[in-house]
C-alpha cells in the first residue's frame, strides 16, 4: 500500500471507536465522532506539503521540530495548541507515524478507550 492517505486511514481506523469524515475540506479522524485527533493535509492553503496534523503530548512538537524540521513542523491554526505537523512527502517511517497517531489518540480519548487500546482492543 503506497498511498499515504490509505496507510494513515488504516492506522487511525484501527483505533477503538474512531470515525472518519471530511472536516475543513480534508479527511479527519475523530474519537466517538466528536474529538479530532488526526487531520490529513494535502497542500493546505498552498503550502506545498503532503502531511497530517495530530494532537501531541506536551513538549513533543517542540522536540521533534527541533530534531527534524524537514519532517516535522508547527501546523497552522492548531500548532499553538501543541499539535504536530508530520510530512508524508518525504521518506516516512510508518512505525513512528503509527506511534504518533496512537499518542494523539491517547491525548484526546476518554480513559476507558485508552485502557481498551492498552489491552490491544
Amino acid at each position: 500500500m503506497d498511498d499515504p492517505l490509505e496507510r494513515l486511514r488504516g492506522i487511525c481506523l484501527g483505533l477503538p471507536e474512531t470515525t472518519e469524515r471530511i472536516s475543513h475540506g480534508s479527511p479527519a479522524w475523530f474519537v466517538r465522532g466528536k474529538t479530532t485527533f488526526v487531520r490529513y493535509a494535502d497542500d493546505h492553503h498552498g503550502d506545498g506539503r503532503l502531511a497530517f496534523w495530530c494532537a501531541a503530548p506536551p513538549g513533543v512538537q517542540e522536540a521533534l521540530v527541533a530534531e527534524d524540521p524537514n519532517t516535522y513542523y508547527v501546523p497552522a491554526y492548531v500548532g499553538v495548541h501543541g499539535w504536530l505537523g508530520v510530512r508524508l512527502d518525504v521518506p516516512a517511517d510508518w512505525v513512528v507515524i503509527a506511534e504518533l497517531v496512537e499518542d494523539a489518540y491517547r491525548k484526546v480519548a476518554p480513559k476507558r478507550l485508552v485502557a481498551l487500546l492498552e489491552k490491544g482492543g
